[in-house]
């Protein structure tokens, strides 16, 4: 966990040493989130309960950092009961509109007693935002401690200002098996007073486990 923790740290006090004393001219956001499930990557976090997450997020030029969390609930031994997660990393755009994303994420349960469930991704990404509201994008994530890598791509069109639909697909594979597939279908609205609505379905190829069945999931965020 240490180790974990020592190359995430300088991971993020390196993009953001970058910036340097210009970090006064970045921005910051927040955002807070109710949902009726926590999902990731299909797979319920919060073992089908509700969740509540939020984070602040810095930006400048190129380069963000910014921090997250939410409750969870494995219904293990480790009796956790908080996801932490902190990233960083440097995105732009290409001459060609192509959108450009190099990352890294640290997943941390810090009241995870002593087991050790923090670990540490890697991210790439890229996207396209074509004329006419449709857009496109694919990432690879790489866990390097665990060797698992997440591909995920997906597509989204927005229908007007504040109404938006998107769909991803997403493989899993992990060092020591138990690979598998997941996919969402989605839609966001923006209400007239700030709030965002999110209607999600999920589901994946996961036949053993509840927390991995199909679901539609209702979120209402907020930026701050």
């Amino acid at each position: 966990m240490k180790q974990q923790l020592l190359r995430a740290g300088v991971a993020v006090v390196a993009m953001l040493a970058v910036a340097g004393t210009a970090a006064a001219e970045g921005e910051w956001s927040g955002n807070v989130a109710l949902s009726t499930d926590y999902v990731w990557r299909g797979v319920s976090q919060s073992n089908e309960d509700m969740a509540i997450s939020g984070g602040f997020d810095y930006a400048n030029g190129i380069f963000y950092a910014g921090t997250w969390a939410s409750n969870i609930d494995f219904e293990d031994g480790s009796d956790s009961n908080v996801e932490l997660d902190l990233y960083a990393g440097v995105a732009s755009e290409f001459a060609n509109g192509v959108s450009w994303d190099l990352g890294v994420i640290y997943y941390s349960y810090p009241d995870s007693d002593d087991e050790d469930l923090d670990f540490v991704e890697l991210q790439a990404a890229l996207g396209y935002a074509f004329e006419g509201g449709i857009e496109v994008g694919g990432a690879v994530y790489w866990d390097p401690d665990n060797e698992n890598i997440y591909v995920e791509g997906s597509a989204g069109y927005a229908f007007t200002d504040v109404f938006a639909a998107d769909v991803s697909v997403g493989s899993y594979s992990f060092d020591g098996g138990g690979d598998y597939t997941n996919w969402s279908l989605g839609g966001t609205y923006s209400t007239p007073v700030g709030i965002d609505l999110d209607l999600r379905y999920w589901d994946t190829d996961i036949d053993d486990t509840g927390i991995a069945d199909e679901r539609v999931v209702l979120t209402i965020a907020k930026s701050l």
